[in-house]
């Protein structure tokens, strides 16, 4: 269950997110705490979700010096054996990264109450347990803005992994805001599998087949929240000269490719290194409380990436639109 940890690239530290989430050192020094994160599957090297928790505990560990141990899900019965383990291992603070910790988080905090835990995407209601949830709706209204401004053949896409709420908030936002930007814009959507079909975010075969059928057909830009599955997007972008949208983390730094780099127009950020470098350095400085965390445009939880210099252009609108989302002129819906 264990996978070697594999330090990110020298583009992953790059990002000039990095600092941000650290925000330097500014909690106690915490040299024998233990933190752990329990990865989803996928685990480091996703390029995305995991990836970017992963950042955030290696912010944890330079700003509070903490020794950060990590475990991998591969199958779905190691979720609650890997939490188990990192207990066992002397962890004080554990972050599950996804939704499929819930039930296995749920029970494993109730049976240690003196660890403090958080899991990001969903809500485990217990004293020791900070549920770390973000408006991935916003983040993904800039982007669909975006992509409506730059597409020339007002045809885009979206491709979800699992078709389940978490997803379908990306989906929703993503239209809204193309269609914000033009009401007649076509959006084509897929889905790589049902609720509970954790293929759906390795599917990189299956992401490129549909990307490259809706780029022959004439979309132009697709954005894709399916977890590695996203790769498979990229790639068929590069074959069609189109673009793609990376999500979670900057996907223009962290694909480590030149060709990918010069299609990929932008990245939905989802800061989940911040909710992770800051849950672990609360419990570093002593702040054992859980409870419900909200990250969005209004604190930086979510935004959109500029690498690359693409959206250059467009900037001063796509800001403009966020701080009508934030002051509440814009309302983003979280369901299609």
């Amino acid at each position: 269950m264990r996978k070697n940890a594999r330090l990110l690239a020298a583009s992953l530290a790059a990002l000039g997110l990095f600092a941000t989430a650290c925000g330097g050192d500014d909690g106690e020094s915490s040299s024998d705490l233990i933190a752990g994160i329990a990865f989803d599957t996928g685990g480091r090297g996703d390029g995305t979700f995991n990836d970017s928790a992963a950042l955030g505990g290696e912010c944890a560990a330079e700003a509070t010096g903490a020794e950060i141990k990590e475990l991998e899900a591969n199958v779905d019965e190691d979720r609650k054996a890997n939490l188990e383990l990192l207990v066992e291992g002397g962890a004080k603070v554990i972050v599950g990264v996804g939704f499929m910790f819930t039930d296995p988080m749920g029970e494993v905090a109730a049976a240690n109450p003196d660890v403090s835990f958080g899991i990001v995407d969903s809500v485990v209601e217990a004293d020791n347990v900070s549920s770390l949830v973000f408006a991935e709706e916003q983040g993904s209204f800039l982007v669909g803005a975006a992509a409506a401004l730059k597409s020339e053949t007002a045809t885009i896409g979206f491709i979800g992994g699992q078709e389940i709420d978490l997803i379908k908030k990306f989906e929703a936002g993503y239209t809204a805001g193309a269609k914000y930007i033009n009401p007649d814009i076509v959006v084509e959507v897929a889905y790589l599998g049902p609720a509970g079909d954790n293929s759906a975010w390795g599917n990189v075969d299956g992401a490129k087949e549909i990307a490259a059928g809706w780029y022959a057909a004439g979309a132009d830009i697709i954005y894709t929240a399916a977890g590695g599955s996203g790769a498979g997007t990229i790639q068929a972008a590069i074959e069609a000269d189109a673009w793609a949208i990376g999500v979670d983390s900057d996907q223009y730094l962290t694909s480590g490719d030149p060709d990918a780099q010069k299609h990929i127009l932008t990245s939905m950020l989802k800061r989940v290194d911040v909710a992770v470098c800051e849950t672990i350095k609360a419990v570093a400085a002593g702040d054992t409380s859980g409870g419900f965390k909200v990250f969005d445009l209004s604190n930086d939880g979510v935004g959109y990436a500029t690498s690359g210099g693409y959206v250059d252009d467009i900037t001063a609108q796509l800001d403009e639109i966020k701080a009508a989302i934030i002051a509440g002129e814009i309302e983003v819906p979280t369901a299609p």
